[in-house]
């Protein structure tokens, strides 16, 4: 186990235990509260021994992203028992619940603009990342990203973020300042194997917009015949407290357009274990001038099914485009 994990799995851990001692106070002599407090002390003497996070019916690593939430599991996840099972299913069912209601509406007109959204979870919930919000001045933010992590903790840090910039977007920041703080709070609040990648842009009535890419797959825009790509200029968010970031500013002409999407497209790969690539998604973008934004996202959904020939998906996939009308 990594230093740095183990380091922060021992600080769980006593704390759990400091707020058990002060239950004993309250309840003294009650048995839950003694039984995890042998479990808590417990936990580090498994680390000295080595054998700290292996499950104890098959003796193979327990989920890391479960570990990290709760250093007491004992159990993969192909061990738990019935009553285990049922609990994580009510979990996860919630959180699918949270997740839909966190996204938002599939298309959606603002002055100047048109968007469209595709999500789609590899399991019942995801940790992609994709809303639009206006802002007072007629401008609109348009944010596509992947927390890192799987699972329940992975929809719960989606979630945070989604909060976050609920939160700063009314207070008018430059670009790169929201994206700087929206990352400190990130940081400051989350475990530190957490992070997200991102693609955060702002876009004017005017047709002038402004983009960043925090260490997210690359933004295709197109502009006349062209397809521009902007590429990570930074860390993901999250990654550490003082992160700065950098803005593109470009202008669209109507009919030009943006397309943001996670690696679980880019990424996607067909029975021969060929990845489907950023170049096709491009060219097919190239070819696809003039559709609207629904109908962009449905020429790629299209285009990577046919490209996956019944492969499994192995990843969450979310895209959005983004396009300027007269």
């Amino acid at each position: 186990m990594a230093a740095t994990v183990e380091t922060l799995l021992r600080e769980q851990l006593q704390e759990r235990r400091q707020k058990l001692e002060s239950a004993e106070t309250v309840v003294p002599g009650d048995e839950r509260v003694r039984r995890l407090l042998r479990e808590v002390d417990a936990a580090p003497k498994r680390m000295d021994e080595e054998s700290f996070g292996l499950c104890e019916e098959c003796h193979e690593t327990i989920e890391a992203e479960r570990l990290v939430g709760d250093p007491l599991l004992r159990y993969c996840l192909d061990h738990l028992s019935a009553a285990q099972q049922h609990a994580l299913e009510d979990d996860l069912d919630l959180a699918a619940r949270v997740l839909q209601g966190l996204l938002p509406p599939p298309t959606l007109r603002f002055p100047g603009y048109e968007v469209a959204r595709h999500y789609e979870g590899a399991g019942p919930i995801s940790g992609d990342y994709c809303d639009v919000l206006d802002a007072r001045d007629g401008s609109i933010y348009f944010v596509l990203g992947d927390v890192s992590g799987k699972g329940v903790a992975a929809s719960m840090l989606m979630a945070h973020l989604h909060a976050t910039f609920r939160a700063l977007v009314p207070l008018n920041l430059p670009l790169d300042q929201l994206i700087g703080r929206a990352s400190r709070l990130f940081c400051e609040s989350a475990l530190p194997s957490h992070f997200a990648t991102l693609v955060c842009g702002r876009a004017f009535p005017t047709g002038e917009i402004e983009v960043t890419n925090a260490g997210h797959v690359p933004a295709l825009i197109r502009r006349g015949g062209d397809i521009v790509r902007i590429e990570s200029s930074g860390l993901p968010i999250g990654m550490f407290c003082d992160e700065r970031f950098s803005v593109r500013r470009l202008r669209l002409s109507p009919e030009d357009s943006i397309l943001l999407y996670t690696d679980g497209v880019s990424e996607s790969r067909d029975p021969a274990g060929e990845e489907y690539g950023i170049d096709r998604l491009a060219r097919l973008m190239s070819g696809s001038q003039s559709l609207a934004p629904e109908r962009l996202l449905a020429a790629c959904l299209r285009d990577l099914t046919a490209f996956r020939a019944g492969a499994p998906k192995a990843d969450d996939l979310a895209l959005m485009a983004v396009r300027r009308i007269d």
